[in-house]
């Protein structure tokens, strides 16, 4: 598993990130030396980090300058402030992307596959299946099925929230900001032919509907 590391000095967002991460597949660190900021990245050896610029001891892109001179980890930065000179700067310095708060932990999690993406193929596991969100694909052994840029729009937010009640709200507003304008009849269309194809590689009661709510998607311990 891919290990995310997170530079944030918020505790409240350390504490989402953490299971949001966690709930993805990802195996979050939340750094704790601000001084030593650089040092204990580099010895993390992480697959990618999340840095806010505004942190404790050192602007975020002066540390991103900083850890350019010795790696080429994957970087995400993460400003409260959404403007074009913080953008370019960040772009400038290295960073690999650019997120601005708040942002939908959908977006974000899709931001860090496409940047994994870049440095290598990147799956993510539900149970023992296989999860290609770049290519839209999900294989069990031998047998692969391909989803739609919706069907893998709403599997990857319900996987994000693992156990978790998600509101047909929340899917609503996920494929909202991701693809096309979709109602809510095609919203439950899409619903019923994601069910159809995880049961064709053997999951077929993995979405739990619960009635005029929402729906779940069920796991257990050995999910991730």
């Amino acid at each position: 598993m891919k290990k995310i590391v997170i530079v944030e000095d918020d505790q409240g967002i350390c504490d989402e990130l953490t299971q949001l991460l966690k709930n993805a597949g990802y195996v979050p660190y939340v750094l704790k030396n601000f001084k030593e900021a650089k040092k204990e990245i580099l010895e993390q050896k992480p697959d990618l980090v999340l840095l806010d610029i505004h942190i404790p001891y050192m602007n975020g892109q002066m540390l991103l300058q900083s850890l350019r001179k010795e790696s080429n980890i994957p970087i995400i930065m993460v400003t409260s402030q959404n403007t074009e000179c913080d953008e370019l700067l960040s772009m400038s310095y290295g960073a690999d992307d650019y997120i601005t708060k708040p942002y939908h932990p959908t977006i974000l999690l899709l931001r860090i596959a496409s940047v994994l993406k870049r440095m290598g193929k990147e799956l993510f596991h539900y149970k023992d299946l296989n999860i290609d969100m770049q290519r839209g694909i999900l294989q069990r052994e031998e047998k692969e099925i391909v989803l739609t840029k919706n069907e893998m729009i709403i599997f990857h937010y319900l996987l994000s929230h693992q156990n978790q009640m998600v509101t047909r709200d929340e899917l609503m507003t996920a494929l909202w900001n991701n693809s096309e304008y979709i109602n809510d009849n095609a919203l439950t269309v899409n619903i019923s032919r994601l069910r159809q194809k995880l049961k064709e590689v053997g999951y077929e009661n993995a979405i739990e509907t619960r009635k005029k709510i929402g729906y779940i998607l069920v796991c257990d311990s050995e999910s991730i």
